[in-house]
C-alpha cells in the first residue's frame, strides 16, 4: 500500500460528510490522514467532530475579512502555507458554504473535491431538492465532482440516484440523499488517495479512462432509502 496522503477538510456546519471521512480513514477504507479541519463558522458542530476524533482543527471566520479574496488568501495559507508542515494532497469541501475565488480554485485545482446534492448538471446552486420536486422529477441525487472556476461545474466523478416517492418534501428527500452522500464521498476520496483518480485537461480520469459526463453511476441503479 502506498504512503497515506494528507487531506484537509473544509466545513461550515454539522459535518456529517466529515464524519464519514473520519470513519473511512479510521477503518482503513481511505488510505489517508485528515491533517486539518477548517471551518468558517464559529461553533459549527463539524469542529466538535474533529475534536472528538483528535484531529487538528481551526475556525477562520469569514466575517472577519474585508473581502472574499482576503478570506481565501487566509484559507489557502492555513491549508498549504509555510506554517503548515503537512502540505495537503487533497482538499475536500464537505458542506463548505462559500463560493471560492478563481485564485483559490486555480491554486488547488486538481486536488479539490466538492459534493453537491443534485444530479449535476441539473440544479447547480442552492435549494436543489425543492427544485427537483417543483420540476416533477422522478429522481434526485448527489454528485461528487472536481472543483473548477465554474460554480458546481467541474467534471463529475460519481453520482448516486435516489427515487422521488409520493409524499416527499424537500426535507425527506434531503435525508435520503444524505445517506448516499456518506457512501460516495469516501469512495471518491479513496480513489484519489490511491492515485486512481485525477483531473487532466478539464476531464475526470479514473483508472486511466475518461469518465462519462455524469461520472460513475454508484451501484448502477437507483438507491432507494
Amino acid at each position: 500500500m502506498s504512503e497515506a496522503k494528507n487531506i484537509v477538510v473544509l466545513v461550515s456546519g454539522g459535518g456529517s460528510n466529515l464524519q464519514a471521512l473520519i470513519d473511512g480513514c479510521a477503518n482503513g477504507s481511505i488510505n489517508a490522514n485528515i491533517a486539518n479541519v477548517i471551518c468558517n463558522r464559529p461553533g459549527a458542530y463539524g469542529l466538535q467532530r474533529a475534536s472528538d476524533a483528535g484531529i487538528p482543527h481551526q475556525c477562520i471566520d469569514h466575517t472577519e475579512y474585508e473581502s472574499r479574496e482576503a478570506f481565501d488568501l487566509a484559507l489557502a495559507d492555513a491549508i498549504d502555507g509555510p506554517a503548515n508542515n503537512q502540505a495537503a494532497d487533497l482538499v475536500v469541501l464537505a458542506g463548505f458554504m462559500r463560493i471560492l475565488t478563481p485564485a483559490f480554485v486555480s491554486k488547488f485545482e486538481g486536488r479539490l473535491l466538492n459534493i453537491h446534492p443534485s444530479l449535476l448538471p441539473k440544479y447547480p446552486g442552492l435549494n436543489t431538492h425543492q427544485r427537483a420536486l417543483d420540476a416533477g422529477d422522478k429522481e434526485a441525487g448527489v454528485t461528487v465532482h472536481f472543483v473548477t472556476a465554474e460554480l458546481d461545474g467541474g467534471p463529475p466523478i460519481v453520482q448516486a440516484r435516489v427515487d422521488i416517492v409520493e409524499g416527499d418534501d424537500a426535507s425527506s428527500l434531503a435525508s435520503r440523499v444524505l445517506q448516499q452522500e456518506h457512501h460516495i464521498y469516501p469512495l471518491a476520496v479513496s480513489w484519489f488517495v490511491e492515485d486512481r483518480l485525477s483531473l487532466i485537461d478539464g476531464k475526470a480520469i479514473l483508472d486511466d479512462e475518461i469518465l462519462p459526463p455524469n461520472g460513475v453511476d454508484f451501484a448502477g441503479e437507483h438507491a432507494v432509502g
